[in-house]
């Protein structure tokens, strides 16, 4: 079969000469491919499971993409013989395996900094083709400058050793280099004003983190948005938010809420649907793009500037 007469498989084909490895797109690339299979078949996940001997847990994990490795080249080859998958089809989806093997840049840092949750937030971060955040405590992590991603690291961290601080300084800047990639995703960001007030590591500190915002802000593929302390019936989530989308590659939104030592990752259509509107909502009662551009410079002429 020829990728012209696979367009399904023939979408997934330029992940195969990307440059910087994508192993959590990829994993879960994988899976609903395998998930799509075993549909086209007409098998149940349960009986494709008791057939090949899988517990019915594995396949789930296998079809979701989820875990840090992915699966084995002997269970996918199994699934796709069972499925009866044509020979180029195969062949595509176990190259896409073999670079879901590879690590991302992220995956070289310790677990005490990447936890398995976390992992998954960055790489996800990295394939999403649009990015929707809100933040009601702290600059997003994306838009953070060094100085200030320090502050935040010592305030949730007081006790850490300042080798901890210094790698915990380093991840986020290298996450943030995700923005200015050319092939960036869109980031759309909503702020609580009350951000730009609450100063971390100082007023040198704040005045550099709300000019790198002004910065970042007349970016093309950036969008900031402000929700200010007077819109007092703003429909805004009560943790912060973020919101993925995977452009044509048929994966479902994803929506990441972090906890202290924890964070839940919410699929399911009808949930994370209620977040787009929620974000939605939130973008219509928060200042224009450019009004709040306005708002940062006036905040940072006022607050923060040098005497």
């Amino acid at each position: 079969m020829s990728a012209a007469a696979s367009p399904r498989i023939s979408r997934l084909e330029p992940y195969l000469d990307r440059a910087e490895p994508a192993p959590t797109l990829l994993k879960m690339l994988v899976g609903v491919q395998l998930a799509g299979f075993r549909e086209d078949a007409g098998l149940s996940q349960e009986q494709a499971a008791r057939e090949l001997g899988f517990s019915a847990a594995k396949l789930s994990r296998i079809e979701s993409g989820k875990g840090r490795r992915p699966p084995t080249e002997k269970d996918v080859r199994a699934l796709l013989e069972r499925y009866g998958t044509d020979a180029y089809e195969a062949s595509v989806l176990l190259k896409l395996l073999q670079r879901a093997g590879e690590p991302g840049w992220w995956q070289r840092y310790d677990k005490r900094l990447m936890p398995e949750w976390f992992d998954r937030l960055v790489g996800l971060q990295e394939a999403a083709a649009t990015i929707r955040t809100f933040e009601i405590q702290y600059v997003p992590g994306l838009l953070q400058t060094a100085a200030y991603t320090r502050a935040v690291v010592e305030r949730g961290l007081p006790n850490a050793p300042e080798s901890e601080v210094r790698r915990r300084v380093e991840l986020r800047m290298r996450r943030a280099e995700l923005l200015h990639r050319a092939d960036a995703p869109q980031l759309w960001a909503i702020i609580d004003e009350s951000v730009l007030l609450r100063v971390l590591g100082g007023r040198d500190v704040m005045r550099e983190q709300l000019g790198h915002l002004v910065e970042m802000a007349q970016k093309p593929h950036v969008t900031l948005q402000i929700v200010p302390l007077d819109v007092t019936n703003a429909s805004a989530p009560a943790i912060p938010v973020t919101y993925l989308r995977f452009g044509g590659t048929d994966l479902p939104d994803v929506v990441y809420l972090e906890h202290i030592r924890s964070a839940n990752f919410l699929e399911d259509q009808d949930e994370t649907e209620e977040y787009r509107v929620a974000l939605d909502r939130l973008a219509d009662e928060a200042l224009t793009p450019r009004a709040s551009l306005d708002l940062l410079r006036e905040t940072a002429r006022q607050r923060y500037s040098e005497k």
